[in-house]
This record gives C-alpha cells, structure tokens and sequence, in this order.
C-alpha cells in the first residue's frame, strides 16, 4: 500500500542536487529517512562518512542514529536488486570511516572544531568540558566569592534586594539564581536601560501617605465583614511603618521591600457581603481600595524596572570572574562550547573556507529546538560563499544541507530554542532555491488517537508564531476491543466550600492514577504494540505505561512524590527519570547523614540518624540502652570497660564512623564513601529493596558527584558535605537515570524528557499544572545583543514592554508542549478529567476531544473495560447535587 507522503519520501532519497527541508511530524519516521538520504549521499558517491557533519538533540539520539546508519548501509549492501556493483564497493569503503562521521550533537561538534583550532579559538588545547554540575559549582564559587566581599559596601542595586526576605533563600538566594539567570545569557552583553523619571522615595510616601489615609478606616467597619478585614491588613502595616519610623527617619530601601512582599500577600480582592455600620461608605472605600492596588501594583513593576539594570550591572563582573575561573580550571561550559566555535566560523575566514571544503553534507535532526548559535554554526559552514560570514547572507550549496523539524514540536525556549528562528531559516533555504518536503503518515499512533490529536490541535497550532498545521494520516489500524482514548475521573475534587479545588484534585487524583495503572497491567488483559515489533501485540505489562508531566517541581514541591507514593502502594515498579527527588531518596539520605556524622562527629543527631537509618539499621532499643549507658553517642567519646555484649554492635558502629572521620582530609572523598558502603557492606542490601536498581544507581551517582566535585575544586570533605546539604535543601540534583529498553517498571517523566520517544500507554498527569507562568521571564532581541530576563522576581523595562507578546509566545509553546505529550502514545492516551466540569490548566487544550458533545445520564460499560459505576464524581459534598452537565462513565462522542 502506497504511502501518502510516499512521493515526499522518495524525494528525500532522489533529489540529492536540493537543499531540503524537511517537516516531519511526530512517529512519521524522520530518523529513517535522514539516515536513508545520508546511505543515498554514499550509494550515488556525492560524499564520504568522513566528510558528513549529522547533528542530533542528544547524545543517545547520536548513538542510536550511528546504530541506524550502520544497519542500513549493511542492508543495502546486501540489497541485489537496487544495488549497483560500484555503490557496493562505496558502502564497503564507508563502514571503517564510521568513527570519523561527525555524527553527535552540536556540543560535540563545537568541542571538536575548538580541538582541532585553539590557537585561532584562544582556548587551551587540552580543556575539558564542565559537566552541568561542574559549571554550576565553579559559577557559585566566583558568587561566593563576590558576596562576601560586596557586604562591606553593597551597591545600591544589592543593597536594595539585601532588604527583601522572599522565599527560602532569602536575599542571597534571589542574587544567586539572579547571578545563574545571567551567565546562561552572557552572549548577550548590551545591558539594559532604566526607566527615565522614576522617583522611588516621592512614590513610596505618597503611597503610604495614601494607605494611612485609607487605613483610617479599618477601625469603623464590620470587623466580620471580609472587606473590612483587607481594610484591616492594610491599617497593620501602616502601623508597623508608624512605629518604625517613631525611633529612625524613614528607610525607602526598607519601605520598597515592604511594600513588595505586602502587595504580595494583601487580600485586596476581598468583598464581604455583611451589613455596613451607618457612615460607613463602603462603596465608595472599594474603589479607593481597589484603585490604591492598581497604583501599588504599578509601583512594583516600576520600581523592579528601575531595580533590575542597576542589579545586572553590579553582578556582571561575576559572570566575568566565573571565565576567569574557568580559564584556570582549564574547561569550558557548553555554552562556551557554541560561543567560541560561532566566533571561529565567523571570525576566522581561512578556517572557515578549510570547514566548507572539508565538510561536504550537513544533516541536522529536531531543527525546531536549534538555538540561533547554533543555527549560524551550521549555516556558516554549508554557504557557497567562503567571504560570507552573516548567516543570513548565506545561501547554501545545493544539496549540502538536510533539515528535519517539526515546528509543532517546538518546545525548548529555555534553552533559547525559538520556533520563529525555524520558521525564517526554512524561508531563506526555500528562498534560495531550496525545498520542503512534508511527512505526515504517522507510524506510531493507532488512528483513534491520530484523530484525538488532529482535533484537539488543528485549531490551536495555527496562527501567531505558529507554523500551518499538517494533520497526522494513519498507518496502524487499531483494535476494536479496546479503547484508545480513555478520561480518567477526578474522585474527590470538592473542597470545603462546595467547590472544586486544585489541591484536592492533587490530593485525590495520584491514587486514582495508581489504580487505574494496577489494574491496567493486572486485571485488564489488554495488549499493546512495541516500537521493536510492531505488527505484534503484546500482553500490557508496567514497561508500556508512562506518566508525563508537565512539570516535577511546584514551589519546591515533588509533584511526583505522591504518584510515586501511590505506586509503590501497590507494588507497582517504577522508574522516576530525570526527577528531582534524589536527596528525598532514603539511601541518598542514609549517606547524606552518615556523611555529616563523619564530618561533624559531635553532631548527635546525625550520628543517631546514620546507625538507626538503612546503613548500619541498629535498633531503637539497643541505641538508647547505649546512650543511657554511655551519657554519648559521640564516636570519640572512651568507653566504660564493662559495656554489655549487647551493645558492642552499637560501639562497633561509631568505630566506623571514628576512623572514617579521621582519615577523610587524606583521602578522596569518593574513597571515604567508598570505605562507608564497605564497612555497611550497603550495596548488598539496597540491591534487594523493591527499587535496588534505582537505589544502587543513585548510591553510585553520589559517588560521581564526589569525584567531580573534587575536579571542580573542592579540596576538604566538609565543603562537599555543606555543598549536598544546599543542594538538598534546594532540590537541585536528579535521580541517576537508568532507563533502558525492556527494564521493567512504569516511566516517571516530564514531557520534555520524553521528547523524542514512544509509550504504548500514555497518562498525563498534573492536572492542576498550569499552562504558563504569569509573567514572561525574558525577551531577546539579537541584533542588539540583549535579553532583558527576570533578576531578583524584577522585569527591566525591555520585559515590560514586550510582555504580552512574550505571553502569546509562551501560550503558543504550551500548545506544542501538550502536542508533544499526546503524540507520544501508541495505544492508549489517558486523560484525567474532572466530571463536574471542566479545568484550566496545561491539558485544557484536550478539552473539546475528553468531554462529550453531549452529557447523557445513562451508562454503558464498553467491552473489555470494567464494570462502571453511575458516577465520575465519587465524593461530592452533601448540600451539592450532581450537576446536570456532569458527565455519566461510559463511551461518549467528543464535540
């Protein structure tokens, strides 16, 4: 049966003499025909492995396309009838320079031109690239650095942000993440203008000024009516400004970070609907009060426009001192990677003439997520004109250069990724004499869901910054008996005031999720295709289902800790990858602790947490008999001579831990854990927890975090200790990733993480997620130079200005994101759905395709699902009726 994009794929294969430009949607096979032009490139003798650059998002998308390149040019080898004598003998001279072929990703590819250049790159010829974590701890060092020395004589822009005590971190928190926000765009140098007329000090007294007079008021109203007590909160902080300034002048810096965090926590939106005493005009108090909101609200934005260049400018010799570190170190972060390569393509005409000549095809896989660096690497080098170094001048060589993207897969903006770069780098190719070439049959999907989709996006992925929708066209029949598209009911979503709440949807919701997992691998007895063996259905097993979501972290919060939690309720494996949970995880904790008692042996608590956690497991009763025996659990402290038998396991412990402390200064960190797991003979028995592999996996990740902790500079063991104490109580590490195909447990991970793969079950989780943040977090603007991004929760004037085009742009972003979520099932898509209507949030967009057309009150159990019950809603308060929309289980038709 012939494809319907099979002319499109033929093209890709024949026409070698055109640029092409290849839009691929999601499972439409756009790995195999890159790697099917590249076997084509080498059959027809237009080029050698040696001289292709294929570049990949990943570096497990790098391995594999190797692993298809391969493959394929071994079955063309082998393919009689459609290859020639001469082709043959190319394929044969192709397989050794396998190694030499360029394929990897753009990082690669940049640290490997640096190698071969760094005298015209100015880098040393011997650097090392920094891990994430590396980097990180090299750019803290030089803040470290910095802020102790800043404190003597603060700049105004730190000094005002040393005022204001928001969040966990407090003020040096904010500057550290302000300082981490700025060096991820430090190729963006043009700093940002400050607001002309901006008179902070008259706008704070006049604002004060304003609430004393409104405040006067509080103590007249109805002290039970809600208005009265927003009235209330307001006359509390007037007070506060009035005591203050009773005993010192007035302090604006003071005033400003007061004023931010009141106008954070003011309940001005309060009504109250109870009887007003006489003389009191409420009415006419509701407008001056929500008028004074909209004035404060206003100040906060301008006085963070006013804030935010001056803070940029005092931390930019930070970024400036975190090069310098580097340099010493000898290593370069990734962004270097991209930076220093573009200047050596750009800057350098002779090297660039050499890459042009040496480099005949250029592949490029998932273009929508290429950064602008990137992009002008890439260009620069398939150019016809070697004197041409802006990337928009260049026309490439005809043929030389292959693009495959999807711009409804776009969803990378934080990593600088930009869906209107795609758009204008696909209009100049074709512009130039180039071509796109479109695949739409879809080989993942059963058709079921391929219509879900094409319903639920043909609408939203049109219009704005978005590319012209291509609708998915089947390949796969699907299986009547069961269901491809499944809503899975919220049971208990009413709250305390007989309406639906978001936390206790989360509340609620991870257990039913659970549920319906266990009894999908259970009891069902459904079957489901794998990407391996297509055409052959499968038993459902705990490997096949997937939660994604959207997010893994709300205000510090796990978001998956409670589907976890539920999971393991019922016995069900599972495999949290790329989760944030890694200090959460008991082994790492046990060490975590076992660490700091080493370090600090006087710290009994640590001590008592290390020998009654998983590592030495010594019981409650055994540790306080030694404790009421020996007045201590300090490792150092003598022994009296008559300690009981029964207590020797417990000195025998802290004996560990004393010669453990004593040695850790001469040795490697990594040794002392090393000698810790040893001595607790620990690996044996968290290889038996019902998560060992995870366990293990994370045991030894702790490890490697120590030896690169020690290449990035950190010389004792207390420093490494205080550094997993941070970055447990900021959450910063992930979980060792140990995914592998057929390792058997259901998948935990975000949409982001799952870019690139394929579920035969999917479920969406995180229901209460929401679609985009509140307010944009930066605006770029390339040929300046600039990106204005949020410092310190303050947007510079540049943000401001732009910030409904930024918020389009992110709403246009959480569209694909939830594209790319649903097109990664192959079987069966789930979608939580609260029955009693419907919910905003980052899966309201699959709304039209959940709910019905119409709510019908009958119910119908569908063959091969379980017995339904009359209601969606479980637990419904008692003074709340079913509404009559509320949707009835059972099959229905989408609008």
């Amino acid at each position: 049966m012939a494809l319907a994009d099979q002319n499109a794929r033929e093209r890709i294969r024949a026409d070698l003499d055109t640029t092409l430009v290849v839009e691929a949607a999601a499972g439409t096979g756009k790995t195999t025909e890159l790697v099917g032009r590249m076997v084509a490139v080498l059959m027809a003798g237009r080029g050698r492995l040696d001289g292709m650059v294929a570049v990949t998002f990943t570096d497990t998308a790098a391995g594999e396309l190797k692993l298809r390149l391969r493959t394929h040019i071994e079955q063309a080898r082998r393919d009689d009838a459609g290859c020639t004598p001469e082709a043959r003998r190319l394929l044969t001279d192709a397989l050794p320079q396998l190694e030499e072929a360029r394929i990897g990703t753009i990082h690669s590819f940049c640290a490997d031109l640096l190698r071969e250049r760094p005298v015209e790159a100015g880098v040393d010829p011997l650097f090392e690239v920094a891990p994430d974590d590396v980097a990180r701890m090299l750019l803290d060092r030089a803040y470290d650095r910095w802020f102790e020395a800043v404190l003597a004589n603060p700049g105004p822009g730190v000094r005002r942000i040393l005022r204001r005590r928001t969040g966990e971190d407090g003020p040096r928190g904010l500057l550290r993440a302000a300082l981490h926000a700025l060096a991820e765009r430090r190729d963006f140098p043009t700093p940002w203008r400050r607001a002309p007329g901006f008179d902070r000090d008259g706008a704070i007294d006049g604002l004060v000024a304003e609430m004393a007079a409104l405040a006067e008021w509080a103590s007249r109203g109805n002290p039970e009516d809600y208005f009265t007590q927003s009235l209330a909160e307001l006359a509390r902080f007037v007070d506060d400004v009035a005591r203050a300034e009773a005993v010192r002048p007035r302090d604006h810096d003071g005033l400003e970070a007061d004023l931010v965090r009141f106008v954070r926590d003011w309940h001005a939106a309060w009504v109250g609907f109870r009887s007003a005493p006489n003389g009191f005009p409420k009415a006419e108090l509701r407008e001056k009060r929500d008028a004074l909101k909209v004035r404060l609200d206003r100040f906060v934005a301008d006085a963070g426009a006013d804030l935010a260049p001056e803070l940029r400018d005092e931390l930019w010799p930070v970024v400036e001192a975190y090069g310098e570190l580097k340099k010493r170190a000898g290593c370069l972060d990734f962004l270097d990677l991209l930076l220093l390569a573009r200047n050596l393509v750009r800057g350098k005409p002779a090297v660039r003439r050499e890459l042009q000549r040496r480099f005949t095809h250029i592949f490029v896989d998932e273009f929508q997520d290429t950064a602008p660096l990137q992009a002008e690497i890439l260009l620069l080098l398939a150019t016809d004109d070697p004197t041409v170094d802006d990337w928009r001048r260049a026309r490439a060589v005809p043929g030389k250069l292959f693009i495959v993207g999807d711009p409804k897969q776009s969803i990378y903006r934080f990593r600088r990724a930009d869906v209107a770069l795609y758009e204008e780098v696909k209009r100049r190719v074709v512009d130039a004499g180039g071509a796109l070439v479109e695949l739409t049959t879809s080989f993942r999907a059963v058709p079921e869901i391929q219509e879900v989709v094409n319903a639920a996006f043909a609408p939203r992925l049109d219009g704005g910054s978005q590319a012209r929708y291509v609708p998915l066209a089947p390949f796969r029949s699907g299986l009547e008996s069961q269901p491809a598209l499944v809503a899975l009911p919220v049971p208990a979503p009413y709250g305390d005031y007989r309406t639906i709440v978001r936390w206790k949807i989360e509340e609620c919701l991870p257990d039913a999720v659970a549920a319906f997992v266990e009894w999908l691998v259970r009891e069902s007895g459904w079957t489901v295709t794998e990407r391996e063996r297509p055409g052959e259905r499968v038993p459902l097993r705990a490997r096949h289902v997937c939660l994604l979501f959207r997010r893994f972290r709300s205000f510090r919060t796990d978001v998956t800790h409670p589907y976890v939690r539920a999971l393991e309720a019922r016995h069900l494996p599972h495999l949290l990858v790329g989760g944030t949970s890694f200090h959460r995880r008991e082994e790492v904790e046990a060490i975590r602790n076992a660490l700091a008692a080493i370090e600090r042996p006087e710290d009994e608590l640590a001590v008592f947490a290390t020998l009654r956690g998983p590592l030495f497991v010594l019981g409650d009763a055994a540790l306080l008999a030694f404790r009421e025996r020996c007045r201590t659990l300090h490792p150092f402290r003598p022994l009296p001579a008559d300690l009981p038998s029964a207590l020797e396991e417990v000195a025998d412990a802290l004996a560990v831990l004393r010669d453990l402390h004593r040695g850790r200064n001469r040795r490697p960190i990594s040794d002392t854990i090393g000698r810790l797991l040893a001595a607790t003979r620990a690996p044996a028995g968290i290889a038996i927890w019902p998560t060992g592999e995870q366990a293990l996996a994370n045991v030894n990740r702790l490890t490697d975090l120590a030896r690169r902790a020690e290449r990035g500079g950190v010389i004792s063991f207390r420093a490494f200790v205080d550094r997993l104490t941070e970055e447990a109580e900021r959450g910063e590490a992930s979980d060792a990733p140990i995914v592998e195909e057929g390792t058997e447990g259901v998948r935990i991970m975000t949409v982001h993480r799952a870019k690139g793969l394929e579920f035969p079950v999917v479920i969406l989780a995180d229901l209460t997620a929401n679609e985009t943040h509140a307010e944009p977090s930066r605006w770029v603007d390339a040929e300046r130079a600039l990106c204005a991004v949020r410092l310190a929760g303050c947007s510079p004037p540049e943000l401001l200005e732009h910030a409904e085009e930024e918020l389009a742009r992110d709403r246009e972003e959480a569209a694909r994101v939830l594209y790319v979520a649903a097109t990664r099932a192959r079987d069966l898509l789930v979608v939580p759905a609260v029955g009693d209507g419907r919910q905003d949030g980052w899966l309201a967009g699959l709304s039209p395709v959940v709910y019905p057309a119409e709510s019908r009150p009958e119910t119908r159990t569908p063959r091969g699902c379980p017995a339904f019950g009359t209601d969606t809603v479980l637990v419904r308060p008692a003074d709340v009726p079913r509404p009559p929309a509320s949707v009835a289980p059972g099959p229905h038709r989408p609008e």
